[in-house]
């Protein structure tokens, strides 16, 4: 593959990303929610993942552009939908309203510059895709149908998580608590850990002898978990909780792993109440 037409596609996909956020600023502004960002965000990377795999740049598309194509645009679609139901309504994300009244009346520009940011998250993610679905290598070997199944069960374990929290928010009698069933009984945040999982699909299906953007297959799965693990995912979300709830928040951070979805072996009692978590 001539590296001319893919830096000429990495670009046209880095003006892209950039456009969507700015468009995602608008609509948040006249929404008055920012929480609809996140759902957007979504749609822009799936749409971007989807337009690395299928846009002609010389040789005929085959399958491996097309199941990378598939798999993106679910994953983006799903997830898109998922934050957009979660964001219907006048409540705004609680990662959003904070910033809000942090930032006070400076929001607007500086949410502008934070979305711009996420272009670039988006961009570097979604290069990944790129380096998978213009893989010369032949189609499908071990190492693909491995990166394959990880997708598929990435994206099954992370719609399980969300129903699984959807169903205990939907249940009046659990009010107040912390949802402890299913995959949070064993993570504080499954979710986290299978949008970090699918993306460890790319390196897998990227990586080909000859081939040297097959590295930057590996973007994605270090970028996610920087993110998810360090950066905007988890360690806000836990101060919010540990401030909102105390004691019976550190009783379950205590017996519960942060990422990974396996029980600790300590045995820690359950405290008698415990608060909903409003992810």
């Amino acid at each position: 593959m001539n590296a001319h037409p893919l830096l000429l596609l990495a670009l046209a996909g880095a003006a892209f990303a950039s456009a969507g956020m700015a468009l995602a600023w608008a609509v948040q502004r006249a929404l008055g929610n920012a929480g609809w960002v996140d759902a957007i965000w979504s749609g822009v990377t799936g749409l971007l993942g989807v337009g690395f795999a299928l846009i002609p740049l010389g040789p005929p598309i085959g399958a491996r552009q097309i199941v990378i194509a598939a798999l993106t645009g679910l994953w983006g679609a799903r997830l898109g939908i998922h934050i957009a139901m979660r964001s219907h309504g006048p409540a705004e994300d609680r990662r959003y309203a904070a910033l809000r009244r942090e930032w006070g009346g400076d929001f607007q520009r500086r949410m502008a510059v934070f979305l711009q940011i996420q272009a670039l998250a988006a961009w570097l993610l979604a290069l990944s895709v790129l380096a998978a679905a213009r893989n010369p290598a032949p189609f499908p070997r071990a190492i693909d149908v491995a990166g394959i199944a990880i997708a598929i069960v990435a994206l099954l374990g992370e719609s399980l998580a969300d129903a699984q929290l959807a169903r205990f928010r939907a249940d009046p009698a659990q009010a107040g608590r912390i949802c402890m069933r299913g995959l949070w009984a064993v993570s504080r945040h499954p979710n986290y850990f299978f949008e970090w999982l699918g993306w460890c699909a790319w390196p897998l299906l990227a990586l080909g002898s000859g081939y040297p953007a097959g590295w930057l297959g590996f973007l994605a799965p270090l970028l996610m978990y920087a993110l998810l693990v360090h950066g905007s995912g988890i360690p806000p979300l836990e101060r919010q909780m540990a401030a909102r709830h105390g004691a019976a928040w550190d009783a379950y951070a205590a017996r519960t792993r942060a990422f990974l979805p396996l029980p600790r072996f300590a045995a820690i009692p359950h405290p008698p109440t415990q608060p909903q978590d409003r992810r």
